[in-house]
């Protein structure tokens, strides 16, 4: 009688691609600890994998280089995880894009906003004082100055689309108003060195996007 021939078991690469993943973000947790600790600068490859508990072979391997752990932890810390999904397709940011009264954009806007920079906000600082010795760490905080100012723009023409801007005032110095309020070196400024609460931040920010930005 002929042996039946055995079944190839299908290759299942989900675990893989889990393990790998995990240790790409307990990569980028110690880096962020040590970057907080010590500074950029500071915070050397070697000295990032012994905190992550890896070989630096493997820190070379996920990242190339510590830039690159620097821009997706500033990634994951807009986004609030590590899916790769853009941050203006996110449900919040979707929901103040596509809603329709002026006034609750505004409100739900800067809730969410405050969120973001009390991720975001402390990583952007690190990134600031990189980017005075690190030429590549510059361009990126130039190109993610001009990217935040394109997604303010987007979020002012949904606003404007549902009813006027206050008279004398245009989309783009709109734009530039919000961009400019909403910045990580603002909140800082507000929450760190004010102490105020993150509340408090969201409701002095939403009333100040209406008094400035509606008629």
């Amino acid at each position: 009688m002929p042996r039946k021939t055995p079944l190839k078991r299908k290759y299942d690469s989900s675990r893989r691609k889990e393990q790998a993943r995990q240790t790409r973000l307990q990569i980028t947790e110690a880096a962020h600890r040590l970057f907080v600790e010590r500074g950029y600068v500071g915070a050397t490859i070697d000295a990032i994998a012994q905190e992550a508990g890896v070989a630096q072979e493997t820190v070379y391997a996920v990242f190339g280089n510590k830039r690159k752990i620097l821009a997706f932890l500033l990634d994951i810390s807009l986004g609030g995880d590590d899916q790769p999904v853009r941050l203006l397709d996110r449900p919040k940011p979707q929901s103040v894009l596509h809603g329709a009264d002026q006034g609750r954009q505004l409100e739900v806007f800067s809730q969410d906003i405050t969120e973001i920079m009390s991720r975001a906000a402390p990583i952007f600082q690190i990134m600031r004082s990189a980017a005075k010795t690190e030429t590549e760490i510059a361009d990126l905080v130039q190109n993610l100055l001009k990217e935040r100012l394109q997604n303010m723009t987007r979020f002012v023409r949904s606003i404007a689309a549902n009813g006027p801007l206050r008279e004398g005032l245009n989309e783009e110095e709109a734009s530039e108003i919000v961009w400019a309020l909403t910045s990580p070196e603002l909140f800082q400024l507000m929450t760190v060195d004010r102490g105020w609460s993150r509340g408090k931040y969201a409701g002095w920010l939403a009333d100040t996007l209406t008094r400035l930005l509606l008629p």
